[in-house]
């Protein structure tokens, strides 16, 4: 059976919502409720490894973005954590 758009796009959402870490849930599920639909497919294929990669790795690789150092991850999925992480940082960012 093939999987629709329609249906990737929410499988992968609930994917991001319910990682383990709720950490991970906050991150990840706000990114997939405002930037998933707005993914190339081979954007959507690096998303769905990143989904697939260990909560406390994935924490500490999108963190090091937001604050500047430390390990960034793997290669492979750079780009798409990079958007990731910065999507996470304008919901951090204060409001004025």
């Amino acid at each position: 059976m093939h999987e629709t758009a329609e249906i990737r796009l929410r499988r992968l959402t609930m994917r991001s919502w319910r990682r383990g870490m709720k950490e991970m849930d906050l991150i990840l599920g706000h990114f997939a409720d405002g930037s998933l639909a707005d993914l190339s497919p081979a954007d959507l294929d690096a998303y769905e490894a990143v989904l697939s990669e260990n909560d406390q790795d994935l924490y500490l690789w999108i963190t090091a973005r937001v604050n500047g150092g430390g390990n960034r991850g793997p290669a492979t999925i750079s780009a798409i954590l990079d958007r990731i992480a910065a999507h996470a940082a304008e919901r951090l960012r204060p409001i004025r």
